[in-house]
């Protein structure tokens, strides 16, 4: 598994895994790294 940074524009801020958006910034703000990393080890678990 690899991960890559894809710059986004406009304050876009999502992280993907095989294409689909498990986290993104929302009108609460950003995710935590938290977040983040639980979003991504569920989406990998599937």
């Amino acid at each position: 598994m690899e991960a890559e940074l894809i710059p986004g524009s406009g304050g876009i801020f999502e992280v993907a895994v095989d294409g689909k958006v498990v986290a993104k910034k929302s009108l609460g703000g950003f995710p935590t790294e938290q977040d983040v990393v639980k979003a991504v080890g569920a989406a990998l678990k599937r």
